[in-house]
């Protein structure tokens, strides 16, 4: 054999000298990234503080804070908040004050004009001068910290060098933002549900909408009241809403149950071993590096309350945790917040009909910074009942009444539940926290229970919220708000179990002053319960098995459905195998889980084609969407029922329609190329936890983003979770044994990549292992003077 030609010496020497470069390009990234590091351990001098505060963190980077008063935690905690998580910050504040243009160009103007319409920064500062002194001068301290925390760090965050921008510093108002932006995550800042609803509502035939828009079903599991009866099928022949060669219009859904929401339960002393409650909350929402979360605990200056759970960046609270004599967690209520609101015109359009008579709207001029742009303007109609945020099907422009609009709206009055010792004294606290209304579930150390609305809620005249009306004649407003004594709420309940996961919580007088605001199904609830009453004692490990819990109890009767169609057929053989073994979990590793849950979706989009053909005719733009998220009653009488008249006139029979969506999921998944037995759950439901700045700069995804895990779990189950959406946090704890506490969080307290808590906690959080609740012993001490 011939020996193999040595390479020329300048090719070696110009591979050795790109080598070279690489790796001083790398050390200089490396050292780059090192400045904006923060600071764990020492002494610093902040000329700003009362007296001086500690900041212990544990190998995890779980801060534990102690201070002689309030205003110099909020400093610290300003302090952690900017040295950890200063970006993240800045685009809360700028999501909901519509000012990320600034900050990123001319890709966020849209997003920037439709949100200043809210003009939530003047509002802000409006509810700010309204607070108690003290609650200002926290907020004060807490920017304070977080614009000493920035300067301490030897350079800007890693992300404003990439973007070309300098941080700007945080001021007071800043804070509400975040609140305001939790706003628009969990409610809708266009009342898009009402707006959907109330088109199906006028526009289907009566008996259609009430077969395809139920408001409940089997799968109710409420804390008062009952499941909901069968539907009847409509007398309407569905084949009348399409015209002859109008093309049929698809639109494929995702899982309507896969919301911004949350799971959390609370089991009363009677039930526990040490006779405290045990509260369980998993909040759900979009997971990203870095988590939403940031872990902390403190002292309360002059109490005995110790403070630990998880805090927003941007703001000087716990939202979720313990006191040591009380815990609460929170979930999503799904209950209805807003009023749209038809205008009625003037000749000109002009003016609109008020109770007093023909009014101007008030013109308000926003003017949004883009960067590298000149500035852009936008013109605010305002009305006495709120901003006007779009149209109607029929194109009426609608006002929006708002509870996130008044002063009760946003406030600090979470800092009160620090020092509540009973539940029952945290619960009497509700009305007044001025956050987006949550179902605040509550246990105690003597084993007390509880659950109610977190909130405001309006007390409404002459409207029951579920439909879009006029206010021009009078009759019908909002007359101020409920009293704590008409506040839904319910404690100590016999079966010492109470439970909530965004479905309906309540029924009769209770029910109608929250509304619906677009309800889950209740099969998630509703497994919880079940779980709940499957036991009669309870310890924290059993309650994360709850939280861990990925059986498919919902979707058992459609596995039962595919698996009678693909029996002896012999072109679906491997299919068929694959349903009948399914495991009856989403579990990472079942084909069949995909098969099953994918076929569902899939036969949803082809049944109810043409009422979104229909709905098109009349609404262009009409979109499904998550607006119903009952469809499962009206899918499952079209699949096991097989009414003819249903029928999609696309299909010749109700078999051919389920064949063709099975053969729809069949080519998605073939799309991997991957054989089947190899197309797992796992494989569609990977962890995409990335950065926000990862979907505009790929490189940022090789240095921030966390392990592509196959992921168990979905909607419908406890173990809500997709690649994008999921368990943001996971606590259980019962006040006075924190110790024995768990707490996971998706991602590591830092956004730093190089911060030795970039990743920790990942891993708990990805296989349910049970990590503590409280920090561990101190690993780093710092001391602010």
């Amino acid at each position: 054999m011939m020996a193999p030609t040595p390479w020329p010496r300048r090719v070696l020497r110009g591979l050795l000298a790109l080598s070279v470069l690489l790796l001083l390009v790398g050390l200089a990234a490396w050292l780059w990234l090192r400045q904006s590091l923060p600071l764990l351990d020492g002494d610093l001098a902040t000329g700003q503080l009362e007296n001086p505060v500690t900041i212990e963190r544990d190998a995890q980077g779980i801060p534990f804070i102690t201070a002689e008063s309030r205003s110099d935690s909020a400093f610290a905690l300003g302090f952690l908040h900017a040295q950890e998580r200063f970006f993240q910050m800045d685009l809360l504040r700028r999501n909901s004050s519509g000012e990320l243009s600034e900050l990123v160009g001319e890709a966020a103007l849209d997003h920037d004009q439709e949100v200043r319409v809210h003009q939530f920064r003047a509002r802000a500062e409006r509810n700010i001068a309204a607070m108690p002194a003290e609650d200002r001068k926290i907020l004060q301290h807490y920017a304070d910290g977080v614009n000493f925390g920035l300067s301490q760090l030897g350079a800007a965050p890693w992300e404003y060098a990439l973007l070309r921008q300098k941080p700007r510093n945080w001021v007071p108002a800043d804070s509400l933002l975040t609140i305001f932006s939790m706003y628009m995550t969990l409610q809708s800042h266009t009342g898009n549900f009402e707006r959907r609803d109330n088109a199906l509502a006028e526009l289907l035939p009566g008996d259609l909408y009430a077969f395809f828009v139920p408001k409940g079903g089997i799968w109710d599991a409420p804390l008062i009241g009952d499941a909901r009866g069968p539907l009847s099928l409509p007398q309407t022949d569905i084949a009348a809403l399409v015209e002859d060669g109008t093309p049929m219009a698809h639109q494929e859904m995702e899982s309507e149950d896969m919301i911004f929401g949350s799971n959390n339960w609370v089991v009363g002393g009677a039930l526990t071993e040490h006779g405290a409650a045990i509260v369980a909350d998993d909040m759900h929402l979009k997971i990203t590096v870095p988590n939403i979360w940031y872990r902390a605990g403190w002292n309360v200056p002059g109490t005995e309350f110790d403070m630990r759970g998880a805090s927003l960046p941007g703001g000087p609270i716990i939202v979720a945790g313990s006191n040591s004599k009380v815990a609460w967690g929170f979930t999503n209520t799904t209950a209805d917040w807003g009023d749209l609101i038809p205008l009625e015109l003037s000749e000109s359009g002009d003016q609109y009909r008020t109770p007093d008579g023909w009014k101007d709207f008030e013109i308000a001029k926003e003017k949004i910074a883009i960067s590298g742009k000149p500035p852009a303007m936008l013109e605010v109609r305002k009305t006495i009942w709120g901003p006007v945020v779009g149209k109607d099907h029929n194109e009426r422009p609608l006002a929006y009444r708002w509870v996130a609009h008044d002063v009760r709206g946003a406030n600090l009055n979470l800092l009160k539940l620090e020092t509540a010792a009973t539940t029952r004294a945290a619960m009497d606290l509700a009305p007044e926290l001025g956050i987006p209304h949550q179902n605040l579930v509550l246990g105690d150390s003597e084993g007390n229970i509880g659950w109610t609305v977190a909130g405001p809620i309006p007390r409404r005249v002459g409207l029951d919220g579920s439909r879009s009306v006029s206010w021009a004649d009078g009759t019908a407003y909002w007359d101020g708000y409920l009293s704590l004594q008409e506040q839904p709420q319910v404690y100590n309940p016999p079966s010492h179990r109470i439970w909530t996961a965004n479905a309906r919580t309540m029924d009769g007088e209770f029910l109608r002053v929250m509304g619906d605001g677009g309800y889950a199904l209740g099969a998630r609830q509703q497994q919880i319960r079940d779980d709940l009453f499957a036991r009669e004692r309870f310890t924290e490990q059993d309650l994360l098995d709850i939280q861990l819990d990925d059986r498919a109890v919902f979707l058992e009767r459609w596995q039962k459905q595919l698996a009678g169609l693909l029996e002896g057929a012999d072109e679906y053989q491997e299919v068929y195998e694959q349903v009948k073994d399914w495991g009856g979990r989403a579990s990472a590793d079942s084909v069949g889980y995909r098969i099953v849950r994918n076929f569902r979706l899939r036969f949803i989009d082809l049944s109810t084609a043409p009422v979104l053909t229909f709905m098109q005719r009349y609404a262009p733009d009409f979109k499904f969407g998550r607006v119903n998220r009952q469809v499962e009653y009206p899918a499952w009488e079209m699949l096991s029922a097989e009414p003819e008249h249903l029928l999609n006139p696309e299909f010749e029979s109700w078999q051919a329609l389920k064949f063709a969506a099975l053969d729809r999921v069949l080519e998605d998944m073939a799309k991997d190329g991957l054989p089947l037995a190899e197309q797992t759950w796992g494989v569609q439901n990977s962890a995409k936890i990335r950065h926000p700045l990862g979907r505009a700069i790929g490189a940022v995804n090789w240095f921030t983003a966390m392990p592509a895990d196959p992921l168990p779990g979905d909607s419908h189950m406890p173990r809500f979770q997709s690649s994008t959406n999921g368990a943001s946090e996971r606590m259980v704890v019962a006040p006075g044994h924190e110790e024995r506490g768990i707490f996971h969080m998706a991602t590591g307290q830092s956004a730093h990549p190089l911060s030795p808590f970039f990743g920790n906690g990942h891993r708990d959080w990805v296989e349910g292992n049970p990590s503590s609740f409280t920090e561990k012993s101190a690993a780093y001490v710092l001391t602010l003077h």
